[in-house]
């Protein structure tokens, strides 16, 4: 079993991808692109016996910032997906070769050991890896939820639709709301003040505001073809905007949001309509729209997608502790920097313990 770890300038990278199904969460440059927003190392590791193949993208993150560095006698890291769902891929061989999956996990936690990181999280692709909790030990992955994906491979994508939703895209017609894909680089200062509107205005966690200005200009650069806009304009005015990445067959509703003035005639109802046949005639075959807050099946974004499929997939995370020691003494440190104790975070459930509050 061969255990490469690749930059995003690794040809292996590419190469590899060529070979597994994928979506634009695996794509080196994305990897680049999350790197640079969080302050991480952007890497991957290529595992290969034979045919076999497993390719998990993530960010190496330094944990200097859980407590104080005078408190940390060496560098410790830990490994985490970038923002959106890049799991991990497997070859059709891996898939069908029992044992393969744990085996070459088991490699790639030996290799981050080595390395000086505590824990590794992922969040699995709830489309291509949906299936994939019976290729790996009991309890290797846990259930977070489900998300909502648009099944393009049916001819009727409106039969599925809530009546409230086909009320509101109707409206939306009615009264002359006019939805188009649009030129990603000549509108994107307009999607930033609207993204920016949004967030002001649902008083969003400060990890959404790192989304910025220079953000979005280097999605662009660095996604390329594979990024699009959709907006809905009424009266000559841009009512909402939205971002959708495509790759492998899966669009993925990415970033958006809605101008104040048009929020009570819900304009993102007309957008997700026409994206959802925009991408079916290109000859994709899901649109995902993500999952709620959190997680929950009760928020009003979780609700808002549900209205537009019936299909839903499980969403998974790998949580694993790397090496118990570093984690252990991690949590303590941290512990002792809050002034709690460490049976507290450990109750919080929150992954990994040691980054807590």
């Amino acid at each position: 079993m061969n255990v490469h770890i690749l930059q995003p300038d690794s040809p292996e990278w590419m190469d590899a991808l060529t070979q597994l199904r994928h979506d634009v969460y695996q794509l080196p440059q994305y990897l680049q692109l999350e790197a640079d927003r969080q302050g991480t190392i952007p890497e991957a590791v290529l595992i290969q016996e034979d045919d076999k193949t497993l390719l998990i993208p993530y960010l190496l993150r330094r944990c200097d910032d859980v407590v104080p560095a005078q408190m940390l006698e060496e560098t410790l890291y830990d490994a985490i997906s970038p923002y959106g769902y890049p799991g991990l891929l497997l070859s059709d061989a891996a898939i069908q070769t029992p044992g393969f999956p744990d085996s070459a996990l088991a490699a790639f936690k030996q290799n981050l050991k080595d390395r000086g990181v505590c824990s590794i999280f992922l969040r699995l692709h709830p489309v291509l890896n949906e299936s994939h909790t019976e290729l790996f030990a009991p309890g290797t992955l846990t259930e977070n939820g489900e998300t909502v994906s648009v099944d393009l491979r049916l001819e009727n994508l409106w039969s599925p639709t809530r009546s409230g939703h086909r009320s509101t895209i109707n409206k939306c017609k009615r009264l002359g709301m006019e939805a188009k894909i649009v030129p990603v680089a000549a509108n994107i200062d307009e999607f930033v003040s609207i993204y920016e509107e949004t967030m002001d205005r649902v008083n969003a966690n400060p990890g959404y505001y790192e989304f910025d200005r220079a953000y979005f200009h280097k999605m662009h650069d660095l996604l390329g073809e594979h990024l699009h806009m959709c907006v809905v304009e009424h009266e000559g005015e841009m009512a909402c905007a939205g971002l959708y990445t495509e790759s492998g067959g899966i669009v993925q509703s990415a970033l958006g949001g809605t101008r104040d003035k048009f929020v009570n005639l819900s304009p993102s109802s007309l957008e997700t309509d026409f994206a959802r046949y925009w991408a079916k005639e290109r000859g994709n075959e899901f649109m995902h729209l993500g999952g709620g807050v959190g997680g929950s099946k009760e928020d009003c974004v979780y609700r808002f997608k549900a209205g537009f499929s019936k299909l839903r997939h499980p969403f998974y995370t790998l949580r694993m502790v790397v090496d118990e020691t570093k984690y252990q003494t991690l949590t303590q440190l941290r512990a002792q920097h809050l002034g709690n104790s460490v049976s507290k975070l450990e109750a919080t459930e929150f992954f990994p313990s040691y980054r807590a509050a």
